[in-house]
């Protein structure tokens, strides 16, 4: 986790949101990478997601069967649906994400009893230090914004106006 850490600490210095991943297999890294949405002006360039492609192509195979994945987040619905698609056996994470978090806070996508793979979960690993982390890097930008501390102890904010209606 602290090769993740490291992997988010480098993504905040060229402007993206300071999350990092690592893939571990047989207990060693084959492949680390931080957010690089703005980096690269492509919405799917979130770490999770680099890191497992760059994992795939080191193993020469898109199943990553006895991989774990390290995350300083909890991942979105795309990460998790490709961590799923990817066979992961697990997946590990810092603080929770009650906004957009899909494996277990809004979403629990990669245990849902529907699909034929489930991925086993560990949470709360370094959470304070990466929770300082996306603190330090989102007060200045948005201070109108809860911090990841008031969500993650429980309370569930809504944008302002409260959730659209659908037609």
């Amino acid at each position: 986790m602290q090769a993740a850490l490291a992997e988010a600490r480098a993504a905040a210095a060229h402007d993206d949101v300071p999350v990092g991943a690592v893939v571990v297999i047989s207990g060693e890294i084959v492949s680390r990478a931080g957010n690089e949405r703005e980096l690269r002006s492509d919405p799917t360039a979130h770490a999770e997601v680099l890191a497992l492609k760059s994992a795939s192509q080191a193993s020469g195979s898109w199943r990553l069967d006895g991989a774990t994945l390290y995350v300083t987040l909890e991942p979105c619905p795309m990460c998790a649906g490709a961590a799923l698609l990817a066979r992961l056996e697990r997946l590990v994470y810092g603080p929770q994400d009650p906004r957009a978090g899909a494996a277990l806070s809004l979403y629990n996508i990669v245990q849902d009893p529907r699909l034929n793979h489930w991925v086993d979960i560990t949470f709360g690993v370094l959470e304070e230090e990466s929770r300082a982390l996306l603190r330090s890097f989102f007060e200045p930008r948005r201070p109108e914004v809860p911090s990841y501390t008031e969500t993650a102890a429980g309370t569930s904010r809504r944008p302002r106006g409260g959730v659209p209606k659908r037609p």
